[in-house]
């Protein structure tokens, strides 16, 4: 049951309606995508961007094609895929994370560069309602969330001392949802581990640490490496019957418990009106940021029940979409 799907623009400014500029394009364009996972993967947000181009009166091959290039979860991968897109000459590059994000930005100042959403658009443009330079998009507003999934641990853990933020801190956004996650933990009477994971192979490592330090509970950060590796985490998750909460619906869809924050998909149909409106001559430096003002819960009862957990009624009754 999906109740709340809207963005609103900072500053008050209403939505960008899709059908008011729904003419066909008089151009053929290349649109550059640097992505943290493969196009298979990504496939439902590159769905939602494509259905969100349709609506604006692109047809792929036609006046539009797509140059996509995947970082596979290796953010190091990042600046040299970046350099790549602007040799070919792409007309716009659109681009998921901050570490992509970064790299898009310092491989050029010129080609305008769209977010299809990034945790904190703040390290990397001069504001939101007035972004400066070639950069804009959409923000996932991950740190401003992290309080809020360790209280819903809390809520279905009561008894958790001990939560643990599993993340790559070698990605700009982390270091602040450290420091959000010990402040929070505090206010909660729980302390806060960090687990520190920075490729495939500390994965598994990961989690023999959370268990060996008495772990109730895990944070999964917004991370490239993440992506590319859901269901190894989600299985890992289970198998230590460690109750995680995570960013995506990717996460529930490789078996995880639940999950708290934006829509993506919805994030990448309207990273395609500002693909739009910078085609039709607007600079991105013009462009406000998006903030997202509400979000998605969703729980995996059949995830809760394999770990032996009850998940509270009223928690149910919260969610967007409850998984039987």
């Amino acid at each position: 049951m999906k109740r709340r799907e809207f963005i609103t623009l900072v500053g008050g400014a209403v939505a960008w309606p899709l059908a008011a500029h729904a003419q066909q394009p008089t151009k053929s364009y290349r649109i550059g995508m640097l992505e943290t996972i493969s196009a298979a993967l990504n496939a439902p947000h590159l769905d939602a961007f494509r259905k969100g181009l349709r609506e604006l009166g692109y047809v792929e091959g036609k006046n539009y094609t797509i140059e996509y290039r995947s970082a596979d979860g290796r953010a190091e991968r990042f600046p040299e895929l970046a350099a790549e897109l602007v040799r070919l000459g792409v007309d716009l590059i659109v681009v998921r994370g901050t570490p992509g994000t970064i790299a898009a930005k310092n491989a050029t100042g010129r080609i305008p560069v769209v977010m299809a959403s990034v945790g904190d658009p703040l390290l990397i443009v001069d504001s939101l309602a007035h972004p400066g330079g070639n950069v804009t998009g959409l923000s996932a507003f991950v740190n401003e969330m992290t309080s809020k999934r360790i209280g819903l641990m809390k809520e279905l853990v009561p008894a958790m001392s001990r939560i643990a933020l599993f993340a790559n801190m070698s990605n700009a956004v982390s270091p602040p949802q450290w420091e959000e996650t010990k402040t929070a933990a505090r206010s909660l009477g729980s302390e806060a581990e960090l687990l520190d994971v920075r490729s495939r192979d500390e994965v598994g490592r990961a989690f023999e640490t959370a268990v060996g330090r008495h772990v109730d509970a895990l944070i999964v950060a917004f991370d490239g490496l993440f992506q590319a590796n859901t269901r190894m985490i989600a299985e890992l998750a289970a198998r230590n019957r460690l109750p995680a909460i995570y960013v995506g619906r990717e996460f529930i869809e490789a078996g995880g418990l639940m999950t708290y924050g934006v829509s993506f998909p919805h994030l990448y149909f309207r990273a395609a009106t500002y693909v739009d409106k910078i085609f039709r001559g607007a600079k991105p430096a013009d462009l406000p940021v998006e903030q997202p003002t509400k979000f998605e819960l969703i729980i995996n009862l059949k995830a809760a029940k394999a770990i032996g957990l009850a998940v509270p009624v009223h928690l149910q009754q919260l969610a967007d979409e409850v998984i039987e």
